[in-house]
């Protein structure tokens, strides 16, 4: 995790810095000759948007304080060169006559927090893939995905929402984070991708398996997430809307085309994935509504933008654009284990505590 806390804490600081680097071109970001380019198509006369393809980002999904919309090279330049820096410093060898740490810890997902504060850690940088360059959208390098608002930031949560937090806060506390399956996160027991990888919306987790396999007929299309494997089934055609009470993973999805974009709305939505995205976005209520649209931009890019709309929960629709860069490499089977293997241990370990802390007390 160096590259993700590296940006963000150099992002809180953009606005008062001034550093003298050369700048950086964003030619490498930059669109190919649109003119050597054709739009491909598939039998149907839709743009092709089949493939393998990556969202991983330096862009935080929200904008710092005091930071405007567009980056300045300089800037990018900045927040690039401390990422590889980080990434190259992370992914030195170790020295193999180190001495153990001298205690255990808890993860922070930060390796350099956790070698500084003693603890084992978890995964190290060679296994971190948050992405090395800003988001650029037609042209312009992003200090923040969210672009609606203005400001860059999700708006306010209404009453509802917080005594809905409030009143899932005070159920929970009712039962040990160890008590029962139920207790522990989604991802932990390989249900779903951890965040909002799976979506909608769509956001990169900034850890690593940002990736995406698109598969597309006339009828459907396949959104294949790599983390935990989540797959996303778009109807295409005329909605036929689910019952309210049928509540799939990611939502009932239907697609269709406005011209040479791919609309998808979505509901249906599981309160159980909402509340999971609490630590992403603060989650939802199981009206909300997302319209996404997937733009082929050029050869390399898919341009994705996202709406939220949810008035039980937010002050305001919110929204942003991510762009998708394709990814000239395979996707391997996430072979998720916590749920297959290591729960089962967790659990059993709860309860040898619980046993142990019953004999002392006798």
């Amino acid at each position: 995790m160096i590259v993700r806390y590296s940006a963000s804490l150099l992002v809180l600081g953009l606005a008062g810095v001034s550093v003298a680097v050369a700048p950086l071109s964003v030619a490498a970001e930059e669109l190919p000759d649109q003119q050597q380019w054709v739009m491909p198509r598939t039998p149907d006369g839709h743009p092709d948007l089949q493939g393998n393809w990556s969202n991983a980002t330096l862009t935080q999904i929200q904008r710092a304080p005091g930071v405007g919309p567009v980056l300045t090279q300089q800037q990018v330049a900045m927040m690039e060169g401390m990422a590889a820096r980080g990434a190259e410093a992370g992914s030195a060898a170790s020295d193999p006559d180190r001495e153990a740490p001298p205690q255990g810890g808890i993860w922070t997902g930060n390796p350099l927090a956790d070698g500084a504060s003693g603890g084992t850690g978890g995964y190290n940088s060679v296994y971190i893939d948050g992405g090395s360059r800003i988001a650029v959208i037609n042209g312009e390098p992003r200090s923040s995905l969210v672009t609606n608002p203005e400001n860059g930031r999700i708006p306010p949560l209404t009453q509802e929402a917080i005594q809905r937090a409030a009143e899932r806060r005070a159920f929970n506390s009712q039962f040990g984070e160890f008590d029962n399956p139920e207790n522990r996160g989604l991802p932990e027991r390989c249900i779903m991708s951890y965040g909002s990888n799976a979506g909608p919306p769509m956001l990169p987790n900034y850890f690593y398996n940002n990736n995406y396999t698109i598969v597309q007929t006339p009828d459907h299309i396949m959104i294949m997430t790599e983390m935990v494997h989540d797959v996303r089934i778009i109807r295409m055609g005329e909605r036929v809307p689910m019952p309210d009470h049928i509540r799939p993973w990611m939502g009932d999805s239907w697609g269709h085309w406005e011209g040479d974009v791919l609309v998808v709305e979505t509901t249906n939505l599981p309160t159980a994935q909402l509340n999971k995205h609490a630590y992403v976005y603060p989650g939802g209520s199981e009206e909300m509504k997302v319209i996404e649209r997937f733009t082929r931009a050029d050869e390399s890019t898919i341009n994705y933008a996202f709406t939220v709309i949810d008035p039980g929960t937010y002050t305001a629709e919110w929204g942003g654009e991510v762009p998708m860069k394709a990814m000239n490499d395979l996707i391997y089977e996430y072979a998720c284990a916590e749920g297959n293997y290591s729960l089962g241990n967790i659990l059993s370990g709860a309860r040898y505590q619980e046993r142990r802390e019953a004999e002392n007390q006798r």
